[in-house]
């Protein structure tokens, strides 16, 4: 006791140093009055303009030609964007798929053929559904509604004694026997006590004591009283109330007891939890309801199948190598798929259902390799191949060319068209002069506020919105590069709007999301600063 009590204590010391370590964080940061009528500003002043734009798809792809001297400048103007985190790893995979065959389907369909036949002639329908099913359906009545739609569009419509089936619908065949139906209520209210027998000698004890108090709940006992002081459920301290409650909400024993009976009716039942003495206070609303012996057998690979795909699997494993890998996929007609930054401890890659080994091998492999084993997933087998390996840090421009290059073709794009527009910006006075020379019409835009930086109708453009907000009213910009193409602009006027009354409330507001932020970026500095290996990777 006392190791616990000291491991608590050390606990205790620990959340209190970084209970008081936030504080000092939190308390630390402010807003000045500058910043917070700047922050008013940004999101109350309103901006009227007109805008022409070239964007990029005016340019296609195939008329630039990208050289290193391209990459690299986007690469040394971005350096900051390509800070590694955390070490992360690619892969490419063939997946060998393990779908039913048509005489996997045969097969199922023969084995369903025969229960049926079985079906009509056993004697204990109920036992018979349940041994054979794959899908557990209890056997008691249900209500419409809780079937596959398929089935439950008709089911209900069979009379007492009637077989449907077999049918396949979804993945499976569906085998039924309508047992019996009747019209029952959509929902009961009950309340109970529950006899626990170990506590009170036994299960003969316990119903013997149920029938005492069902008799005095026919006499009209207090059911509140009986229930606080009897009850071993939750419930008691309601008075045994359970509220109202529908089909399949309640065990099958005690379901069928308050269904079966009608308002006022007191029984007493037994459960896997004990004994039940059911008061039944109201029943509300009927509709019909089914009995059915359920019979399921879904559609699965079977092992013939399964053993053809994990030959297929090992075959090609056999022969990959690094360097002939998706060629060797595309001769056999697999197709190959990408797990791109795939982190130590993640538990999911795109397209893999259960790929926590093959990440776990991928971390012990080095750049090219083929993973040595066929992995095992819920769907079919796996062969990978390991093509990136990410370290923690600053990425080279060779581990990030690949995915730069719409970026730095849209760079590229970006100073053609910037210089036919400053072509058509020369000797021009105003914005429509611009246009016609560019072949353009130009567009008016009209309450745009610097916070939500959005060309109505066009996209999101921070830089374009921030130069108009840096503007003068009536002067022609300079071409403007943009995240969607390069546009020219001119101010036709801003809104001021009126001064701000709280400043201290403003202030206010904008504190709590920076106290937040505050507390993420402390953390991330104190991981940053800290040197930490983390192994869980070899063993998870």
């Amino acid at each position: 006791m006392k190791q616990q009590w000291d491991l608590l204590q050390l606990e205790v010391e620990k959340q209190a140093l970084q209970q008081k370590y936030t504080n000092l964080i939190r308390n630390s940061v402010y807003i000045t009055s500058v910043e917070a009528n700047d922050e008013y500003s940004n999101r109350n002043k309103l901006a009227s303009f007109k805008y022409v734009d070239l964007g990029f798809s005016t340019i296609l792809d195939k008329d630039v030609k990208l050289t290193d001297a391209d990459y690299q400048a986007y690469y040394d103007a971005n350096k900051k964007r390509f800070d590694n985190p955390t070490e992360t790893r690619g892969f490419e995979y063939v997946s060998f798929g393990i779908q039913p065959t048509a005489a996997d389907s045969a097969a199922v369909k023969a084995q369903m053929d025969k229960l049926a036949a079985d079906f009509k002639i056993t004697p204990n329908d109920s036992l018979f559904a349940a041994n054979n099913s794959d899908v557990k359906v209890p056997y008691t009545y249900i209500s419409k509604g809780k079937l596959d739609p398929a089935v439950d569009s008709v089911i209900f419509n069979y009379p007492v004694g009637s077989y449907y089936g077999p049918k396949f619908s979804g993945n499976s065949y569906k085998l039924i026997k309508v047992v019996g139906s009747r019209i029952s209520p959509d929902s009961v209210k009950a309340s109970h006590i529950l006899i626990d027998p170990s506590k009170v000698g036994g299960e003969a004890a316990a119903f013997k004591l149920a029938d005492s108090l069902k008799s005095l709940l026919q006499k009209g006992g207090n059911m509140v009283e009986l229930a606080k002081k009897y009850s071993v459920d939750g419930s008691k301290d309601q008075g045994g109330d359970l509220g109202t409650f529908g089909r399949g909400a309640m065990v099958p024993e005690f379901e069928n007891a308050s269904f079966d009976g009608k308002a006022g009716d007191v029984k007493v039942v037994k459960s896997q939890f004990g004994v039940h003495v059911i008061k039944i206070v109201k029943q509300v609303g009927s509709s019909k309801v089914a009995k059915l012996a359920y019979i399921e057998k879904s559609l699965a690979p079977s092992q013939k199948t399964r053993d053809a795909a994990y030959k297929k699997a090992s075959s090609f494993l056999s022969e990959a190598k690094g360097d002939n890998f998706a060629a060797l996929a595309q001769k056999n007609g697999y197709t190959v798929a990408l797990a791109d930054k795939i982190t130590a401890t993640q538990g999911f890659a795109p397209g893999l259902d259960n790929p926590r080994q093959l990440i776990r091998d991928a971390y012990q492999a080095d750049k090219g390799d083929v993973l040595p084993q066929i992995y095992t997933m819920d769907n079919g087998f796996v062969v990978a191949h390991l093509t990136d390996i990410r370290p923690k840090g600053q990425l080279s421009l060779a581990d990030v060319k690949k995915e730069i290059q719409p970026q730095v073709m849209n760079e590229v794009k970006a100073k053609m068209l910037s210089e036919k527009v400053n072509k058509a910006l020369q000797g021009s006075s105003s914005i429509d002069q611009v246009a016609q020379k560019l072949g353009k019409t130009a567009t008016p835009a009209q309450n745009v506020v610097f916070a939500n930086p959005v060309i109505p109708g066009l996209a999101q453009e921070n830089k374009v919105i921030g130069a108009i907000f840096g503007s003068q009213v009536g002067k022609l910009s300079k071409a403007i590069e943009g995240d969607k193409g390069v546009y020219v602009f001119v101010v036709d006027g801003f809104t001021n709007p009126a001064p701000l009354d709280n400043v201290f409330k403003q202030k206010e507001t904008m504190i709590l999301g920076v106290a937040q932020r505050s507390l993420g970026a402390a953390f991330q500095a104190l991981q940053d600063k800290s040197d930490i290996k983390d192994n869980r990777v070899k063993f998870y």
